[in-house]
């Protein structure tokens, strides 16, 4: 990922928080703390999967950055879903 601060990768996070929030119903917290934090945490894993597994060198700026956020806060919010017990209609508890 590109160099920033920690105010640029705040923004980012936030960013990708909400954006992944906009696309996955539910999957674990909600609001300005709860998508910052899911969106640096999508960045970090993000930004891990983008040089471990795919060897790619750094992502190209401030939309690389923020694309490889969304993706890693996609993938968590899928996973938090799946640990929640929703299934695709919304609803929750166990399935029968």
């Amino acid at each position: 990922m590109p160099h920033m601060e920690i105010l640029g990768w705040i923004v980012v996070g936030f960013l990708a928080g909400a954006l992944s929030s906009a696309v996955v119903k539910g999957g674990g917290p909600q609001g300005c703390l709860g998508n910052t934090m899911i969106g640096i945490l999508g960045g970090l894993l993000g930004g891990w999967f983008a040089t471990e597994e795919l060897h790619m060198g750094s992502t190209s700026g401030f939309l690389g950055a923020l694309l490889v956020a969304f993706l890693g806060a996609t993938v968590i919010r899928l996973i938090l879903n799946a640990l929640e017990g929703d299934d695709w209609r919304g609803r929750r508890g166990p399935h029968y």
